[in-house]
């Protein structure tokens, strides 16, 4: 993978990103349904755990599943299906973290291009991914029908930066 220090920032060392165990899932549905209205239920996270264009991560600490996230990756497009941290957990940058992990590993997949929704009332979620490029695109309006409420939804295109010019060492300016 190229070098993305800038963009992707290194991992608090304290703090662990691993990909989902059937023994995390426990863990997964509680945090689900503390901060979801509808949550997902178990049997949806083991069915995305043998999908092979899924790719769900947890976030440990001291052993602990403290956040979590998930995406699908399909030819060269990934989409963020979920991501939620433990409410005594937020505001420390776990969130943060998840999302690098997943958008590295959607650009291990080849993925160009990344896309989400998120509740339009969901702010801190909605600047975390501005911070990161995210371009809101389109509303869909009653999207979420738990509680009626519209989607937001964001694009970030493309994942990877476009190769920067760079002057070549040889006087004729060639390829190296």
């Amino acid at each position: 993978m190229a070098d993305n220090s800038e963009r992707f920032p290194e991992q608090d060392e304290q703090l662990s990103i691993v990909p989902m165990a059937r023994e995390d899932l426990d863990r997964v549905v509680a945090i689900e349904r503390a901060s979801f209205p509808t949550a997902w239920r178990r049997e949806a996270y083991e069915r995305e755990l043998l999908n092979a264009n899924a790719r769900y991560l947890v976030a440990k600490l001291g052993g602990e599943v403290v956040g979590y996230a998930g995406m699908w990756a399909i030819m060269d497009e990934a989409h963020i299906t979920t991501l939620a941290v433990a409410t005594p957990y937020r505001r420390r940058g776990i969130g943060e973290r998840l999302l690098v992990a997943l958008l590295q590993s959607a650009e291990d997949a080849g993925a160009g291009t990344v896309t989400l929704e998120v509740r339009a009332s969901n702010e801190a979620a909605r600047a975390l991914y501005d911070r990161y490029g995210f371009e809101a695109v389109a509303y869909m309006r009653d999207y979420y029908t738990d509680t009626g409420e519209d989607a937001v939804v964001m694009w970030l295109k493309p994942l990877r930066p476009a190769p920067q010019a760079r002057p070549s060492d040889e006087s004729d300016g060639g390829a190296e």
